[in-house]
């Protein structure tokens, strides 16, 4: 009797073998398929057509067929005309500068295509804390005419009639660093645009340093009786030494023998000032007769970054005791 011994390498490697096979023909299927998809040019990215389409049952037939239909086809954008190309780049005269310096920017627009881009417009905004200098805008060659130039808050618009093919255009203008750049990231971002043109844009990082300026303010204040109720010291209205007031961040400040009192270095934003009663014995608060937020023991105050800000206190004797 003769057995037959089988040979398990012998059918694994032909199984290896058509399954390799089979990943090579889904490789060059999907490698065909890639090759034969055209590429949509970025020029012809600025126009998008949008349809859209309802259905319903038709209420005239007894089988009630669905009925589809269909809108009217939209365009959004412009229709592009191939390689038209803008260009723009943001420079400046200094990569860092802090609060009372001036800075001037520079945009150099491109058109690197063979049409004309008409007309042309460039947007720049400008990071917080800077603001734009009265008559500094500056643009060479000319032509291109400048035909509108607007600020809408930190957004400077420029407009031009035209920018020929294969040409350039340079736009100068200056800023001043006011003390809440302090608080922006310093970056803005400029835009170059254009009718069949796709959208050019450009950043640039202007690095802001606090300089004699900080992040913090000061915030000084008096506590003094008030004869008249009106909430300002007067001639003959004495300061309340020893007075206690405590900052919304934990401070605690006392007023000095003429009732005055400050703290610097505080961190700006909204700050909130108690005075404690208990620290004047014989003394209560005065009511005002003029603003109602001044009949509380508490004051709130808007500190910007190196600014100064004032709360006063008024008290009145207890009883009525000292008043004229």
């Amino acid at each position: 009797m003769r057995v037959l011994k089988s040979r398990p390498k012998g059918v694994i490697r032909h199984l290896f073998k058509a399954v390799s096979f089979f990943l090579v023909g889904v490789l060059l299927s999907t490698l065909l398929v890639y090759l034969h998809t055209p590429v949509m040019p970025v020029g012809a990215q600025v126009q998008v057509t949008n349809t859209a389409s309802g259905a319903f049952d038709d209420p005239t037939n007894p089988n009630r067929p669905r009925v589809r239909a269909p809108s009217n086809p939209t365009t959004i954008g412009t229709p592009p005309v191939e390689n038209q190309l803008l260009r723009i780049t943001k420079t400046a005269d200094k990569s860092a500068a802090e609060p009372g310096d001036i800075v001037i920017y520079r945009l150099l627009v491109e058109n690197i295509s063979a049409v004309a881009a008409t007309p042309l417009t460039v947007m720049d905004n400008l990071p917080r804390g800077l603001e734009y200098i009265d008559d500094s805008v500056n643009s060479a060659p000319i032509p291109p005419n400048l035909t509108n130039f607007e600020v809408a808050g930190r957004q400077l618009n420029f407009q031009f009639d035209s920018l020929p093919a294969n040409s350039l255009l340079e736009i100068l203008y200056a800023v001043t660093l006011t003390p809440d750049s302090v608080r922006g990231s310093g970056v803005n971002v400029a835009t170059a645009s254009a009718p069949g043109f796709p959208t050019a844009q450009a950043e640039f990082s202007l690095t802001i340093r606090p300089g004699i300026l900080s992040d913090c303010g000061t915030i000084i204040g008096r506590v003094f009786v008030d004869k008249n109720f009106d909430g300002e010291q007067q001639s003959g209205e004495a300061g309340v030494p020893n007075a206690v007031i405590y900052l919304d961040d934990g401070n605690r400040i006392i007023a000095d023998p003429d009732g005055l009192f400050s703290m610097a270095n505080v961190v700006s934003g909204n700050r909130v000032g108690v005075l404690d009663l208990s620290s004047l014995p014989g003394y209560t608060l005065a009511p005002n007769l003029y603003r109602l937020e001044n009949n509380s023991q508490s004051r709130l105050v808007r500190l910007e970054p190196g600014g100064l800000a004032r709360m006063n206190f008024a008290v009145t004797p207890t009883f009525g005791e000292g008043q004229n």
